[in-house]
């Protein structure tokens, strides 16, 4: 028995395996039929919830868009900067979100939401306080490490506005954080020893992972082409940010650009402290989530005392 509505939409989610995209299927699962893409790994999924494991670039990833009417797709997948080399997270983040794009319109699907980050602005000393959407992407201009996040998203605002019949919606978050998140910040924050630089402790935002969810499961609903900022209206201090956490903080030298290199290797963390971290140590970016919240009548609900909580009691239970 379908456990959705009967004409329900059809929704593919990218990243299926990853802690958001999980969250946006159990709340999509009672209402649309669901299909769950991953390009790591098959993902075990509810009974009549269809999984794959697909290459975005290969034959087998349009068999899906042939094999099932797909109305909407939600491309929360995206190979993070610690997971793998430069040149293959440019092919699976750009090349890969390219041939998503161009199956979604050869098939006609009506809706595309795709999740960038908020580190596409760059973090720089000359960044306004608060950032909006039409602020300018400079982060491949400070470091090479995110160049695909901005090719990305570049790739993303051409068919925005070459083909409005996608209805595209890019959402950037800032730091993302909560049980099962894998990205460079919840990474971060997990261990007991932090890099601090010494002088500098930027303003910083963080996003429990069940409220941006919420804010992807909103944005898909009310279909509002156009970027986003997803960001609460409260920041703390990154130091701060790491005290409640339960971090201690490894205070390090505001070095130049080589070093980070070498602080990782010292650290013996390798790929899980990517160089380009040390800018957005330094400066802050700090994002204007007003248009986001107004559109689609969202706001967050998990205050910053319980996203820092989770870090800072995993690290007492000895997580």
């Amino acid at each position: 028995m379908a456990h959705h509505e009967p004409n329900a939409r059809t929704v593919l989610v990218t990243g299926a395996a990853g802690s958001l995209a999980q969250r946006v299927i159990s709340r999509l699962y009672w209402k649309y039929q669901v299909i769950a893409v991953d390009f790591r790994r098959r993902v075990e999924t509810d009974a009549d919830i269809p999984s794959y494991r697909v290459d975005m670039q290969k034959g087998g990833f349009e068999e899906v868009f042939r094999r099932h009417k797909i109305d909407a797709v939600l491309h929360l997948g995206r190979i993070f900067a610690h997971e793998s080399t430069r040149l293959r997270r440019y092919n699976a983040n750009v090349l890969g979100s390219r041939r998503l794009l161009e199956l979604s319109r050869k098939y006609g699907v009506e809706q595309v939401l795709i999740h960038s980050t908020y580190f596409v602005y760059g973090a720089s000393p000359y960044n306004p306080a608060l950032l909006t959407e039409d602020a300018p992407l400079k982060a491949s201009e400070v470091t090479a490490d995110l160049v695909d996040a901005v090719e990305l998203e570049s790739l993303a605002q051409i068919w925005l506005w070459k083909h409005p019949e996608l209805q595209l919606t890019i959402l950037r978050p800032c730091n993302v954080l909560g049980p099962g998140v894998r990205n460079s910040m919840s990474l971060l924050l997990s261990r007991r020893l932090a890099p601090a630089l010494f002088g500098y402790s930027p303003m910083m935002q963080f996003l429990h992972v069940d409220d941006m969810a919420d804010a992807v499961v909103a944005a898909f609903e009310k279909k509002a082409r156009g970027v986003y900022n997803v960001a609460p209206k409260d920041y703390v201090p990154y130091q701060e940010a790491l005290r409640r956490a339960g971090c201690q903080r490894l205070p390090i030298a505001p070095i130049p650009q080589a070093l980070p290199r070498l602080v990782s290797h010292a650290l013996n963390w390798g790929a899980f402290f990517p160089p380009y971290l040390i800018n957005y140590l330094k400066y802050p970016v700090i994002l204007d989530g007003a248009l986001f919240e107004e559109q689609f009548d969202w706001r967050p609900t998990r205050p910053l005392a319980e996203i820092l909580d989770h870090y800072r009691v995993a690290k007492l239970r000895g997580n």
